[in-house]
C-alpha cells in the first residue's frame, strides 16, 4: 500500500473511533421500542457511502470490510450480549451508499445499553422498566484538533446524520446536554416530551464536539 492510500486509511482508523452505535456507522437511524416489563426492540437503518467502503478494500485488503456489513457480524456481536437477539436483517443499496437494516429484540435495559455502547463508555442506566434514565454518550467531547483530520472529517460526514427516537409505553421526555449537563441546541427532528421523543443531529456535529453529546432519555 502506497504512502497516501496508508496515511487515508490511519486517519479513517482514527475516525472510526469517534463514532457511537457499533462504532462504524456513518448514516445512522435507531428507533427503540420500550415495553412496560422493560423488554423492546430496537431497529438500525444505516448508511455507508461507496466510496469510503471501497476505500478499505485498497490494495488486497478486500477481505477485511470497513464495517459490519452482514447477518454474520450482527450475530457474532450478539453472541456476546444474552439480552440481546436479532430479529431481521437486509441489506440494498442506492446510488451513493450501501443501506443496512437490522431489527433486535432486548430482554432488559441493561442489554439494551450493553449494545449502544459496547465499549463501555460514559453512557449509562438507572431506575427501572417503571421509571428509568437512559443517558446515552453520542461523543466524548475531544474534538478533532488535527485541521487535516478536521477537514477530511467534514467532507466525508456531510450528508450524514444521527438520528434516535424511543417509544414508551406511558410517554417519557428527552434532553440533549453536554457533558457539563448544560443544554444543547437541539437540530432538526427534536421531540422532547411524549409517547414517541426523537433527535436528529448531523454527525459532523456528533464527531467535532468539543463539550460531548449526551441524550438523556427519562420515563
Amino acid at each position: 500500500m502506497n504512502q497516501r492510500n496508508t496515511r487515508k486509511l490511519l486517519l479513517l482508523i482514527l475516525l472510526f473511533s469517534f463514532l457511537f452505535l457499533l462504532n462504524s456507522c456513518f448514516g445512522v437511524n435507531a428507533d427503540i421500542v420500550l415495553n412496560q416489563n422493560g423488554t423492546g426492540t430496537i431497529t438500525l437503518v444505516y448508511r455507508i457511502s461507496k466510496a469510503l467502503d471501497s476505500l478499505g478494500r485498497l490494495d488486497g485488503n478486500e477481505r477485511w470490510n470497513t464495517i459490519p456489513a452482514g447477518r454474520a457480524d450482527f450475530e457474532r456481536t450478539l453472541s456476546r450480549l444474552p439480552d440481546m437477539k436479532l430479529v431481521s436483517f437486509t441489506s440494498g443499496e442506492d446510488e451513493k451508499n450501501l443501506i443496512f437494516t437490522a431489527k433486535m429484540e432486548f430482554a432488559s435495559l441493561n442489554g439494551l445499553l450493553a449494545f449502544l455502547d459496547s465499549g463501555g463508555g460514559r453512557s449509562s442506566f438507572s431506575g427501572d422498566a417503571g421509571s428509568g434514565r437512559i443517558v446515552l454518550a453520542l461523543g466524548d467531547g475531544t474534538g478533532i484538533k488535527d485541521p487535516g483530520l478536521d477537514k477530511l472529517v467534514a467532507g466525508i460526514s456531510e450528508g450524514y446524520g444521527v438520528t434516535m427516537s424511543m417509544t414508551f409505553p406511558a410517554g417519557g421526555s428527552l434532553a440533549l446536554t453536554d457533558n457539563g449537563g448544560k443544554p444543547l441546541q437541539a437540530g432538526s427532528g427534536f421531540v422532547p416530551k411524549g409517547k414517541t421523543v426523537s433527535f436528529s443531529l448531523p454527525l459532523y456535529d456528533v464527531l467535532a464536539s468539543s463539550t460531548g453529546i449526551n441524550a438523556e432519555f427519562s420515563w
